[in-house]
């Protein structure tokens, strides 16, 4: 998965992908990493607090997603019928919410 990060993209990710040798082959491919730096660090590399919140809405989703057993189970072997399996639990999210706002 991080091999397919190119120019000009940004790694969002937790402190668990913080060490050097990561930023540097991403620098080296032209990318960064806005990954929150460990508390140790001597001389912390830059980071965008704003970036780093919105990732915290993409782990809300994945555990939403979660939620549903054949999602979380993958009861589904072929991928088309997982990814569909993975629509249709997003619909009942998204459905969900919109009942709570109208």
């Amino acid at each position: 998965m991080l091999a397919s990060i190119g120019r000009g993209e940004i790694l969002l990710a937790d402190r668990a992908y913080d060490p050097d040798a990561l930023r540097a082959t991403l620098a080296a491919r032209g990318a960064r990493a806005n990954v929150k730096p460990m508390p140790h660090r001597r001389n912390p590399p830059t980071f965008n607090k704003w970036l780093y919140r919105k990732r915290n809405l993409v782990e809300r989703v994945f555990n939403k997603l979660k939620q549903f057993r054949a999602v979380a189970t993958r009861y589904d072997k072929c991928d088309d019928n997982y990814l569909a399996s993975v629509k249709l639990a997003s619909i009942r999210i998204w459905i969900r919410s919109n009942e709570s706002v109208a």
